[in-house]
């Protein structure tokens, strides 16, 4: 570690004095943003001060790639004017992201790290070096007494410039680039933890899985299935009515079977059974990479995102997969619910999960 990246966290900065900017997700669809300033009466807390929701012009964006720079910029652009702020915290897509682990051994200087990690780029994504950018983590894991483990995240320059460049079209200068569920591990786990989480970001259109080991992103994943098919599921089964309707029935009927009428669950349960299989497939995968460490075993899934408010889906995917789910507290980290009620409800903010994350960046 340098030595003043190690001085800065024995003796961090006071909040004031880390530059103020916006958390802003990006989706195909919407883009959120949100942005803290710290609380001067409440201690270590922080003031929600700027949020909000916008769409994304359609053909914007597709699956994380940008179509058209021109009209997502206007939408960023909408975030300057909303918040007075230059400076912005990005969240990229997964579908575009490359993850791999590494390790390297504990005595490798820190100034060779990269040049180490970019001599194997080739053999774990299919990018060279010159077309790629890459960060990395690195921390010591288990019982390896030689030896430090890398996760290392890698997006093209291609997918990197033209974020970079809708920013700068907006007229907002990017700090930061971050994977949408490592900016979720964020909001969404307790500070400093250590254990191993699957992050489930259910979405309108998709579906993220991220897995977390020791608060680090070491896997991501998409499945495209999200509440439009849920939606959709419905009027098959219901006829066809409008969204806003189909949310409540979602939301307050969702995947508990009726006595009377099991409709709405036999509507829904084939399409959360198939995202269930899904997850259940990474948690082999990760469970069994490396079962001699049970630090590794996934201990909890943590339900983040818009159609996580499906009744009832922390219970079913408790019961389906043996393992405990439980919806998101995307505020833990930012403020005590008992001392500030946000003015974002309940239902709402797991939607704004990454928002969130990267809005907490500069202060924690």
């Amino acid at each position: 570690m340098p030595v003043l990246k190690k001085l800065g966290s024995l003796l961090p900065p006071p909040n004031y004095l880390r530059l103020p900017s916006v958390g802003v997700d990006i989706s195909d669809s919407s883009l959120k943003y949100v942005k803290f300033m710290p609380e001067r009466t409440r201690g270590q807390s922080l003031d929600l001060i700027s949020w909000g929701d916008l769409d994304v012009p359609e053909g914007a964006i597709k699956r994380g790639e940008i179509f058209d720079l021109d009209k997502l910029s206007e939408t960023i652009k909408e975030v300057k004017a909303k918040t007075k702020t230059d400076y912005l915290r990005i969240s990229l897509p997964e579908e575009r992201a490359y993850l791999f682990e590494t390790t390297i051994a504990k005595n490798t200087p820190f100034k060779e790290i990269r040049g180490h990690l970019e001599f194997h780029l080739e053999e774990n994504v299919p990018l060279s070096p010159r077309d790629a950018f890459f960060d990395y983590h690195v921390f010591a894991d288990g019982d390896k007494k030689d030896e430090l483990t890398v996760s290392v995240t890698v997006y093209t320059k291609d997918t990197i410039n033209a974020y970079y460049e809708a920013c700068l079209k907006a007229g907002m200068m990017p700090i930061s680039f971050e994977v949408e569920a490592q900016a979720i591990t964020r909001a969404a786990l307790p500070k400093g933890s250590k254990g191993t989480y699957l992050i489930l970001d259910f979405g309108k259109t998709r579906t993220g899985i991220g897995i977390v080991h020791r608060g680090v992103l070491m896997y991501t994943s998409t499945i495209d299935l999200g509440g439009n098919e849920l939606s959709a599921a419905l009027r098959r089964q219901l006829g066809d009515k409008e969204e806003a309707e189909l949310t409540i029935i979602k939301n307050q009927e969702g995947l508990i079977r009726r006595a009377t009428d099991g409709t709405a669950y036999e509507a829904l349960v084939s399409t959360v059974s198939a995202i269930k299989d899904e997850i259940s497939l990474r948690l082999e995968y990760w469970n069994n990479r490396d079962d001699s460490d049970p630090d590794r075993f996934i201990e909890q899934i943590i339900l983040c995102g818009g159609s996580a408010n499906l009744k009832g889906l922390p219970e079913y995917l408790t019961e389906t997969l043996g393992i405990e789910a439980v919806r998101a507290d995307v505020w833990q980290n930012a403020f005590r619910i008992d001392d500030f009620v946000p003015p974002i409800d309940l239902p709402h903010s797991y939607g704004y999960a990454t928002a969130i994350g990267l809005g907490l960046a500069p202060f924690v």
